[in-house]
């Protein structure tokens, strides 16, 4: 299935995307996607699309400013306030389609970004149905997993690049993803080599820049969407994997325990196996049939 190339406005730059238009649909349902810490779009989001757009539900892919192929100086910088202003801007975006019915609008995130569609489905209050794969839900938890002295480390590297920010010289980056000991933001054991099959076989991965500004690990701790999931009151599927090592399932499961309309499914995976094959079948029919229910 092809895909339309879009960009919208989001601040004072903008955000690229793909729109993948379901078939036979005039005005339909759409999935509005944004992957994890330092993810784009090339990285399986159109595997989740595809999907979405053959199911009957349009589906709309972006990246964040700074990331992937949307602008933004310097790159590779996670804004967190940022990223949540371009989810209202992809929405905003999204409403303003004639194929979408504006009322129905759901969000979908993964990892970092899952709990970044919580925040703005609370803050939108006009969301039709939430999905969060493996979901980033509490600072403090993810910050922990790290381990103490990987924590100081990167605490380290926030300071050292906030302060080159201050006296205007470039960024000081660390690697996404690293085998343990590495300096880098996920670096559980497994993970390096797992996350290496989220990218197309015919795509090298080093295409790609898997770095990111460290500044962000001082506002990692204090990112806590699932605070707000008592104020959540549409249906959300809470995907969880049971072995993940990078976003710990016990803060996921207690946010889905606090909101009213939550759906919660536990696999015995680790944080990239619910992306890929064999698993990736079961995760996205489990979207699929949660969507059919609530707005099929």
């Amino acid at each position: 299935m092809s895909y339309q190339e879009i960009s919208f406005d989001s601040g004072d730059l903008n955000c690229v995307g793909w729109f993948f238009k379901a078939s036979g649909k005039s005005c339909g349902p759409c999935v509005i996607l944004a992957h994890g810490f330092c993810g784009v779009k090339e990285a399986r989001l159109d595997a989740y699309a595809r999907q979405f757009a053959d199911a009957g539900y349009h589906a709309l892919v972006f990246d964040y400013r700074h990331f992937g192929g949307s602008p933004g100086s310097p790159r590779q910088l996670l804004d967190i306030k940022k990223q949540q202003q371009d989810w209202h801007a992809a929405i905003t975006y999204a409403r303003s389609l004639p194929e979408v019915d504006p009322d129905r609008i759901v969000l979908w995130g993964t990892s970092f970004s899952g709990g970044h569609v919580v925040e703005a489905a609370v803050k939108d209050g006009g969301i039709a149905a939430v999905i969060s794969q493996a979901p980033h839900m509490n600072g403090i938890a993810t910050a922990m997993a790290a381990g103490p002295v990987q924590g100081i480390r990167l605490g380290l590297a926030a300071v050292y690049d906030l302060i080159r920010s201050w006296t205007g010289f470039s960024p000081f980056y660390i690697p996404a993803f690293g085998k343990p000991g590495q300096l880098a933001a996920m670096t559980a054991p497994g993970e390096f080599e797992a996350s290496r099959k989220l990218f197309p076989e015919d795509m090298p991965v080093d295409e790609f820049d898997e770095s990111v500004a460290a500044q962000v690990f001082l506002a990692v701790p204090f990112f806590n969407p699932g605070r707000l999931a008592s104020g959540l009151y549409v249906p959300w599927l809470v995907q969880v994997a049971e072995a993940d090592q990078t976003t710990p399932p016990a803060a996921a499961i207690k946010a889905a325990r606090n909101a009213p309309r939550a759906e919660l499914i536990t696999y015995p995976l680790g944080h990239f196996d619910v992306y890929v094959a064999p698993h990736f079948t079961q995760t996205i029919s489990d979207q699929l049939e949660f969507l059919n229910r609530h707005l099929g």
